[in-house]
């Protein structure tokens, strides 16, 4: 990890961003005079952290060289695609700072353009309608990965050009079914580049489009249209995942070949990857519809979505991404990094508040029974300017479980009978005296005794305190709570590994839900304000706070409401990543 952010890493300007360094030498050598860069992502699902990633580094470049970033939808292959997703992948962009200032555009509404310039390489010799089935054509293209494998040149391929254009523009009327004709680009049928080798352009597929409707059954491949709308966009350098290396030469291949007024150039970047997790489409598309989670934006999920409702803000993805900067070689990177961003963006903007996850009644015997005082607590330690809020205090206050035994063990100084003197956080010193138990062993209450002259929590004679310091809630104003706790999503550091079934590595405990947690009654105003966004509160992170020597929570997006206030666990307050480790 430490490799990573210290010889990859880049931020917008960085003399190690090896994509800026091949900028800055087009730039010199006058191949271009500025800079237009794009996002082209498929609507077939949700984008998740490897996506914001690309997103990054595209927008960000464009900004470094005060270019232009677009957003354009790779909506080539109408099977899975939807106007759902379409929402969805302008909605996360915006989330994260990224508004596409070049526009916003569709891979469909370029078909026509596709289509004349796959007649114009059929003209030139250059394509050929071929009648191979899907099965004979990947026999026939031979091993991808043994260069030996030369692949076997398809019987088709001299047929008349006549003949072509005619099957061609028969193609487009929707005379032939599914697969039974492709369009093939004439290449190298026994290129060591499997790529080259007479790939497919186009293919048969009857089916609705979000977009055209009915008005197209053939539909260009990837490899070919994506190219063409680089050019005709303008695109100046075409920034992609390392996978499309061995793509190039057929990108190059495209732009030559087609007369487009603008050649990009492709350059690629090593992939996200992160531990714990995977980020392929089809594989969180398998988790959604075999409901191994809730939805997309499940909280455990990778998805942007998912990430946004569990808390995490724009500027922590943001930074996440800035510290891991571009690779040119593959990578995992520690989910424990993209929790530290958190993390620190939350320390400092996260109002305190004190809740109570596994509440246990505190009785302090010698309060007045019918006393109720107010104190102050800090809403943020960070920025003191931010001052504090109301806290009501009385006789009966809920306390963790957790911060209670009724036989100590070494070194514990929280609560226990005759214990040290603790904290109740801005309030008293307080001294256990003892508990009622259940016939289980459970513990029913908890009783102590208060020292009034600390209030604030300092002694008057100035005495050291050795006990802790305790949040608490005061049991007349404290409000029910429902407090979801999520864990990473798979138990595996790799999940994706090799020889491993993935749903097999799922973590069965990435999710406890509590009840009848106890909160303050401010944030039930809280949640009011949040109710009043409506459907609109789902496109920005929710409310976030630290509940003190707990963790940070937000308010959960879709089931918060300031009649049931539901909280997702962000992230926990203590940070296992070490830099440099």
């Amino acid at each position: 990890m430490s490799d990573i952010l210290e010889n990859e890493g880049s931020e917008c300007g960085s003399a190690t961003n090896f994509i800026h360094d091949i900028i800055d030498e087009d730039m010199r050598e006058g191949v271009c005079d500025t800079v237009h860069t794009r996002f082209p992502p498929e609507p077939n699902g949700y984008l998740h952290i490897g996506s914001a990633k690309a997103i990054w580094i595209n927008s960000s470049t464009a900004k470094k060289y005060g270019g232009l970033f677009n957003l354009r939808y790779d909506d080539t292959n109408p099977m899975k695609e939807s106007d759902e997703y379409v929402r969805s992948i302008y909605e996360d962009l915006c989330w994260l700072g990224a508004e596409p200032n070049g526009g916003v555009y569709y891979g469909s509404d370029y078909f026509e353009q596709c289509y004349e310039y796959a007649v114009k390489l059929i003209r030139d010799g250059n394509a050929y309608v071929c009648d191979l089935s899907r099965e004979d054509l990947e026999r026939y293209r031979g091993d991808a990965d043994d260069y030996s494998d030369k692949g076997i040149v398809s019987p088709y391929r001299e047929r008349p050009i006549e003949e072509s254009l005619d099957l061609f523009r028969r193609m487009k009327e929707g005379e032939f079914s599914d697969g039974a004709r492709t369009l093939r680009a004439k290449i190298d049928p026994n290129s060591d580049n499997s790529y080259l080798r007479d790939p497919v352009i186009y293919r048969i597929r009857h089916v609705h489009h979000h977009r055209q409707g009915d008005a197209w059954c053939i539909y260009p491949m990837y490899d070919f249209a994506h190219p063409i709308q680089d050019a005709l966009e303008g695109i100046t350098h075409s920034l992609c995942s390392l996978e499309f290396e061995a793509h190039r030469p057929l990108y190059d291949w495209v732009v030559n070949n087609v007369s487009v007024p603008n050649h990009p150039r492709q350059i690629e970047f090593a992939r996200l990857g992160i531990d714990h997790t995977v980020m392929s489409k089809r594989k969180l598309r398998q988790l959604v519809e075999q409901n191994y989670v809730s939805g997309w934006d499940d909280p455990r999920m990778p998805t942007l979505c998912g990430l946004r409702r569990r808390g995490y803000t724009s500027h922590s993805i943001r930074d996440f991404c800035e510290r891991i900067g571009v690779a040119k070689s593959a990578n995992t990177v520690e989910y424990a990094l993209l929790e530290h961003c958190l993390r620190e963006d939350l320390n400092d903007t996260a109002e305190r508040t004190m809740a109570v996850l596994r509440p246990v009644k505190l009785v302090i015997t010698n309060y007045p029974e019918d006393k109720t005082e107010t104190f102050e607590v800090e809403n943020n330690p960070v920025h003191p300017e931010q001052g504090t809020h109301p806290v009501t205090f009385s006789r009966e206050v809920w306390i963790e479980a957790e911060d209670f035994l009724p036989e100590p063990i070494p070194k514990y100084k929280r609560l226990y009978p005759n214990g040290p003197e603790c904290r109740l956080k801005g309030a008293y010193l307080i001294t256990c005296t003892g508990c009622k138990q259940a016939a289980d062993g459970s513990i029913e209450e908890i009783y102590a005794t208060y020292d009034p002259d600390s209030r604030g929590g300092d002694p008057a004679d100035g005495r050291k305190v050795k006990g802790a310091t305790i949040h608490w809630v005061d049991s007349k104003t404290a409000v029910d709570a429902e407090v979801r706790l999520y864990g990473n999503l798979f138990s595996d550091a790799q999940p994706d590994g090799p020889d491993k079934n993935f749903l097999d590595c799922l973590n069965p405990d990435s999710l406890q839900v509590l009840t009848g947690c106890k909160v303050e009654a401010a944030l039930v105003e809280e949640a009011k304000k949040y109710d009043a966004e409506g459907e609109g509160r789902m496109a920005h992170t929710a409310p976030g706070f630290q509940f003190m020597r707990v963790g940070y929570f937000c308010m959960d997006s879709r089931d918060c409401r300031a009649d049931h206030l539901v909280f997702n666990r962000s992230v926990l307050l203590k940070d296992s990543f070490k830099p440099g480790k």
